[in-house]
C-alpha cells in the first residue's frame, strides 16, 4: 500500500513539473522593439501576386568589405535557401543555393555575371534578408533557369 501511495505521489509530481514554465525573465525570450522585425519585408512578390519567396542566408564569406565608409557595413552572402510558397495552390518550394558557384558558372558559360552578394548587414533580419534585396541574390541562378520566378 505505501508503494502505491509514493507511485501516486511521485507521477503527480511528474505531472505538476511538465505543466510549470518558466518565466520569460528566466528564458529571456521577449524581443525589443527594435529586434522585431514584419514577416511582410522579408517576402518579395512575382509579377502577377501568385508567387512569395522569402530567401534564408545560410552561409556568408568571411571576406573584409571594401570602401565600407562608402557603402556601410556590408556581407558578402554565399550559401542561400530560397523558399517559394504557390499561393493559388498553397504548394511550397525550397531549395538551396550556392550563389558562388552559380556565378562561376555563369560566368564560364555566358561571359557574364550579374550578382552583387554584398548585401547590406541591416538588410539582414533574424537570418532573412528584406525583400528588396532578393532579385540582387538570384539574379544568376533565374538567368540559369534555376529559379523560375
Amino acid at each position: 500500500m505505501s508503494e502505491e501511495k509514493i507511485n501516486k505521489e511521485s507521477s503527480e509530481n511528474k505531472v505538476e513539473s511538465l505543466l510549470e514554465t518558466v518565466s520569460d525573465a528566466e528564458v529571456n525570450s521577449r524581443i525589443s522593439f527594435e529586434e522585431f522585425t514584419d514577416e511582410r519585408a522579408l517576402i518579395s512578390h512575382d509579377a502577377f501576386g501568385k508567387k512569395q519567396m522569402k530567401i534564408k542566408v545560410l552561409e556568408v564569406s568571411d571576406e573584409n568589405p571594401v570602401l565600407k565608409w562608402k557603402f556601410g557595413d556590408r556581407v558578402k552572402v554565399t550559401k542561400i535557401m530560397v523558399t517559394i510558397k504557390h499561393l493559388t495552390t498553397q504548394q511550397v518550394e525550397e531549395a538551396e543555393f550556392d550563389i558562388e558557384a552559380i556565378e562561376r558558372e555563369l560566368a564560364e558559360k555566358r561571359h557574364y555575371s550579374s550578382t552583387n552578394r554584398w548585401i547590406p548587414a541591416e538588410d539582414i533580419k533574424n537570418g532573412y534578408v528584406v525583400g528588396s534585396k532578393h532579385t540582387r541574390l538570384i539574379s544568376d541562378a533565374s538567368a540559369l533557369d534555376y529559379i523560375i520566378f
